[in-house]
């Protein structure tokens, strides 16, 4: 799937570029499709280099926590809830600490934190997997819920809100949580009609039941919160729960006389190679992402997509937002780009800019999660991978166009 992806975006893009050479006389075409392939490759090595601290900071952290014993005692709590929905995963296998981390990281919106603990969740993972070069079920499902994830603090999106001079930054906060939800549990249903994974299992039900009333209960808090507070209090809260973890890692190291610092180093270790292993795979998505976007390809999506719109007589508003929509699953750096844009051309404060505000955290990143999670375990044939996560995807883009209506009007 991924080859053919590959090879769709340069051929639509040569197609694109080939009409404007001859239709268009546009010479200078062919000369932007090269300065963005070479602009993305350094863009991809880039990322991969940033990583390499964040990984081996994350990784060292999470085997002092392997080590000493707390990922497994955190891990006891969804053990029967990851029992039904991945059942070839043996009980307490270190892959369901890494997957419990992963997710908690991306409630809290700290994404640097999220990408190495999905990438050794997905290591241990692969472990278990019998065919190394094919994705197993519970790989997709572990993939597909990473870029679903509800984020229960989106405070980047604030911030960038503000800075682009909103008057309330956090008003999309309540619109953000429920289209992020909506995202994650159409991708979960989404798998386990793939997987045939029964959802009407008490224990299955009593959970997604739980998770729910904690969301509703979120929702509730947050909302009586004034603005200002809001902003202060998500991110508090994400800083203090992320480091207090890492104080109670190493505190437990302490008490089991683990070596930490020898635990620190050996996972350390581990996220130094596993960052160079992820570059070929970066270079070749960031750069197929690049020249199609370069092509005017996407341009010629939203032209069709409007005309298609006014046509149906429907509203057309929400197109000015779906820059942001169409670049999420393709690059975080490239929608998090088109959202300022958007805010820039139309206002942090008009519909558009809410939107696409909202849609920037509906949804993670699915074909960057794709590369790097799977290219950092060597996975080509990613089976039902794709179509899973764009479903979540499309899932939260159309809830978040509702909700905006809905809250904006």
């Amino acid at each position: 799937m991924l080859n053919i992806i590959w090879i769709a975006f340069f051929l639509i893009a040569f197609a694109v570029a080939l009409f404007k050479l001859i239709v268009l006389g546009d010479q200078m075409v062919f000369s932007q499709l090269m300065e963005a392939m070479f602009e993305l490759a350094k863009t991809a090595f880039e990322i991969s280099l940033g990583l390499t601290g964040i990984l081996a900071l994350w990784l060292g952290i999470m085997k002092i926590g392997e080590r000493s014993g707390f990922v497994d005692l955190l891990t006891r709590g969804l053990t029967p809830l990851f029992q039904r929905l991945m059942p070839e995963i043996p009980r307490h296998h270190p892959a369901l600490g890494s997957m419990v981390m992963n997710i908690s990281a991306n409630a809290l919106g700290l994404d640097n934190a999220a990408t190495p603990l999905g990438i050794k969740a997905m290591k241990e993972l692969q472990a278990l997997n019998p065919l190394k070069d094919t994705a197993s079920n519970a790989q997709i499902l572990f993939l597909v819920i990473n870029t679903s994830a509800v984020t229960l603090f989106p405070v980047t999106i604030f911030t960038y809100r503000a800075q682009m001079g909103a008057a309330n930054p956090t008003d999309v906060f309540i619109p953000i949580l429920l289209a992020t939800y909506m995202s994650t549990l159409i991708g979960l249903l989404t798998v386990a009609w793939v997987q045939k994974i029964n959802l009407l299992d008490r224990v299955v039900l009593a959970y997604l039941g739980g998770f729910t009333l904690l969301v509703v209960g979120l929702l509730a808090y947050f909302a009586s919160l004034s603005q200002e507070a809001m902003l202060n209090q998500s991110a508090f809260i994400s800083n203090l729960i992320l480091f207090s973890l890492v104080v109670i890692f190493i505190s437990a190291a302490a008490l089991k006389r683990v070596n930490a610092y020898e635990a620190f180093i050996d996972g350390a270790k581990e996220g130094f190679e596993t960052a160079v292993r992820i570059i070929p795979y970066l270079v070749a998505m960031l750069v197929a992402i690049g020249v199609f976007r370069a092509s005017g390809a996407l341009e010629l999506i939203f032209d069709g997509l409007r005309s298609l719109v006014l046509g149906m007589g429907l509203d057309d508003r929400f197109i000015d937002a779906m820059p942001t929509a169409l670049m999420k699953p393709f690059s975080g750096s490239g929608a998090r780009a088109m959202m300022v844009d958007t805010m820039q051309a139309y206002g942090a404060d008009s519909f558009a800019g809410r939107l696409a505000s909202i849609v920037q955290g509906s949804t993670e990143t699915t074909f960057y999660v794709l590369a790097v999670y799977f290219g950092a375990v060597g996975i080509r044939n990613i089976r039902h991978a794709v179509g899973c996560g764009l479903a979540a995807d499309f899932a939260g883009i159309i809830a978040a166009i509702t909700v905006a209506y809905w809250f904006f009007g």
